[in-house]
Order: C-alpha cells, then sequence, then structure tokens
C-alpha cells in the first residue's frame, strides 16, 4: 500500500457506511483510524444530531486520515484506491478512548419499535402549527431508554442514539425467528449503543456544557 492509498478492501462494509452517511449529510466527513484487529480499519463519523456512530471494515487502512466521505464512496464505487484529499484540520470531535463495558442488553426488534414510534410521532407533530425541527429536537431528545442498576445512577439512553444505530443500517433486518442484541455501553462521559453491524456513541448530556477545543482533536 502507498502512502496516498486508501487501504480498504472491497466496496461492500464501507460502501454501506458511507451510502447511509451521505444520504444522512451529503458534506459529511469520516474519518479513518486503525482498529484493534489489524486487518481492519475504524470508519468515524458524526450525524447531523451530534451523534458519532463507527464500523470496522476490512482492510488495513491508511493509518488515521479524515477526508470528505463522498468521495471515498466515489473511489471505492469506481474500484480505484487512491486516498481523497485529506481533510485531518476539519474533524473538530473527540472520539470515546476504549469500547467501554456492557451495562445491558436490548433487542434489536424493541429498537426498530422505539425508532418508528418516534417517527411516526413526528410524522403527526409536523401537520400541527408547531416548527417541524423544534419538534424533531425534542423527540430526539426524548430518553425512551433508561438503565437501572443497584448502586449507579441511571443511564439514559435518548432517542438521538436510538436513530443513529436505525438509520445507519446497524442493525441488518432483525428476524423474529432469530432476535439480535443491541448492547448499551458507557465509557467515561459516552454513552453507546453497539449493534451487530456498527456503534453509535454520544456524550452524556451534563458533558455538553463543555466548551470545544480549538484546532483537531485526536479521539
Amino acid at each position: 500500500m502507498t502512502p496516498t492509498a486508501h487501504g480498504l478492501v472491497g466496496v461492500t462494509d464501507a460502501g454501506a457506511f458511507l451510502a447511509r452517511l451521505t444520504r444522512l449529510d451529503p458534506a459529511a466527513l469520516v474519518r479513518m483510524r486503525p482498529a484493534t484487529d489489524p486487518a481492519h480499519t475504524a470508519l468515524w463519523a458524526r450525524l447531523p444530531w451530534q451523534v458519532l456512530v463507527t464500523r470496522a471494515v476490512r482492510g488495513a487502512g491508511p493509518g488515521d486520515a479524515t477526508v470528505v466521505a463522498a468521495d471515498l464512496l466515489a473511489v471505492l464505487t469506481d474500484g480505484g484506491d487512491g486516498l481523497p484529499p485529506r481533510r485531518d484540520a476539519e474533524w473538530r470531535w473527540p472520539l470515546p478512548s476504549r469500547p467501554g463495558r456492557v451495562v445491558e442488553t436490548v433487542t434489536a426488534q424493541e429498537m426498530v419499535r422505539v425508532a418508528g414510534a418516534a417517527a411516526g410521532t413526528l410524522r403527526t407533530a409536523v401537520t400541527r402549527p408547531v416548527g417541524e425541527r423544534a419538534v424533531r429536537d425534542a423527540l430526539l431528545d426524548h430518553v425512551p431508554i433508561v438503565v437501572t442498576r443497584a448502586g449507579e445512577a441511571p443511564i439514559e439512553v435518548p432517542q438521538r442514539l436510538v436513530q443513529a444505530i436505525v438509520r445507519m443500517g446497524f442493525l441488518g433486518r432483525p428476524a423474529l425467528s432469530t432476535p439480535e442484541s443491541v448492547q448499551v455501553r458507557v465509557e467515561g462521559v459516552w454513552i453507546g449503543l453497539s449493534a451487530p453491524y456498527g456503534t453509535a456513541w454520544l456524550r452524556s448530556v451534563s458533558d455538553f456544557s463543555i466548551r470545544p477545543r480549538a484546532g483537531h482533536t485526536n479521539g
């Protein structure tokens, strides 16, 4: 692999991630970082509703590099191996330092149900004289899942995380006969949902008041 190659293998896994990401945000950045398995690369991106999403895909990757997701998708679709122009300085979001610990598991069917209920509420609400954006933000902030464990503070899982794993396709196609599980994870100030095909992370609400650091933040 040359220093200017993206180092990913095939288009299936990475292409699915990038295609869904660019539908949600055509200008989205994607950060490629070495995964725990040296034969894979972790793709990271930030969704428009403040959630970080990640998926491990095949290929050693270029190291730590940030590019425009649409550019990388175009290269992969064309079968090329070149790395699009780097945009490292534009990535300004910290990342969880570790996978975190599992505190609860929830079925994929329950996640689909929760996400679907919110979508139905939004469709109904936007027909009323209320700003669509205000309704959307209120729904995203709603907490449909609360994990309680003896001796620990409750862990709130907002709709933002649920929507992230559903809309990024991280659940796959859960079948009732073989229910998949989604792990609720915590890592410091981060809350995560780890699904079969990717993970979504969000900083806890109490941490939102911290000002972002200037320049490139390496998570």
